[in-house]
């Protein structure tokens, strides 16, 4: 039997190297790496403004929309090619009321009629700023809900094992390693193809949440079979059992899924292709982390190794400082 458990460490450097550059690109100030944009770029779901989606009958320039944009009093509008003849116009939040009986939006559509290219059509929509702080605080206390239900419920069902809730913050723990791989894959695409999240990466966040608990919980289920088969048997040795007689079950469900996942991204209309995006990278995410991580989540803790590592850090840390007071001494001299 193939010893999966026994490369533990291996599969925790893998995911360091895979965490450490979308974390970098969230911690990084706005402005400076390849676009000069921000990590995650948030959309008007988030920060409130308005956003035109505008066909033209001919292909016209960005800087021919920018000039008019400017003349009409919107320096800050952000202008972006979707189409041949389509562009996204990005603006703070048009009033109602631009005087004359017209709105902003009229005015802006009738000026580009008039000065660009005939408008052929006007995809709107406005979002202002109390309804974007909402949108955000609801994400935050949703996420932070569905991890305290996923917590106690797992408690629960694992009750008759030793140290049950190991199992519960051990699901945790990788559900935050998803997360951040999934953010951290955003935020990069955000600064490179100045892609945006809006509430259905929210959503995408929360299905990729759900997704990587069932697989986790999949394997974790035979885990606690094979502990009460097994009771003299090294914890190790059950979850290596364990991950080897359903490997094969979480590796087929997810191709399926993805594979449903993509035909879906490529044939499917843009409205959606954020959140196909976010659940296509979350499913191979969780696949990933719910074979080789969670479970070593909890062997570590059986065997002590949080500890050790943490000593290891402090040594680490405490050297570090140590290296860093010499060199500022000598500097001083």
């Amino acid at each position: 039997m193939y010893n999966i458990v026994g490369k533990r460490g291996w599969y925790f450097l893998f995911s360091a190297l895979l965490l450490i550059p979308g974390i970098l690109s969230l911690a990084l100030p706005p402005g400076g790496w390849v676009t000069g944009g921000s990590g995650l770029r948030p959309g008007i779901d988030f920060t409130s403004g308005s956003v035109m989606d505008i066909t033209f009958q001919r292909s016209v320039s960005q800087d021919e929309v920018q000039q008019r944009m400017e003349f009409l009093g919107h320096p800050e509008a952000l202008i972006q090619r979707t189409g041949s003849r389509t562009l996204l116009v990005r603006t703070k939040v048009l009033s109602e009321d631009a005087g004359g009986g017209k709105s902003e939006r009229q005015v802006i559509e009738d000026d580009l009629t008039q000065n660009v290219a005939p408008v052929l059509a006007v995809n709107f929509d406005s979002t202002s700023p109390i309804v974007a702080q909402e949108t955000v605080r609801n994400a935050i206390i949703a996420l932070a809900a569905a991890s305290v239900f996923i917590l106690l419920y797992i408690w629960y069902a694992f009750r008759r094992v030793p140290r049950a809730y190991r199992y519960g913050i051990s699901a945790i723990l990788t559900l935050i390693h998803d997360t951040l791989l999934v953010l951290g894959v955003f935020s990069i695409l955000g600064r490179v193809l100045n892609m945006e999240v809006n509430s259905m990466f929210i959503v995408g966040i929360l299905t990729v949440a759900g997704y990587s608990v069932n697989d986790t919980i999949v394997i974790f289920d035979r885990i606690r079979e094979n502990v009460i088969r097994y009771p003299d048997r090294a914890l190790d040795s059950v979850v290596n059992l364990s991950i080897v007689e359903t490997v094969g079950r979480s590796i087929n469900t997810s191709f399926t899924t993805f594979t449903v996942l993509l035909a879906m991204l490529l044939i499917g209309g843009s409205s959606i292709r954020e959140l196909l995006l976010v659940v296509a990278i979350g499913v191979i995410v969780g696949t990933y982390s719910s074979i080789f991580i969670a479970s070593q989540f909890v062997v570590i803790w059986e065997r002590g190794e949080f500890g050790r590592i943490i000593g290891r850090g402090r040594r680490a840390g405490a050297t570090a400082a140590t290296g860093l007071l010499s060199i500022l001494g000598l500097l001083g001299r």
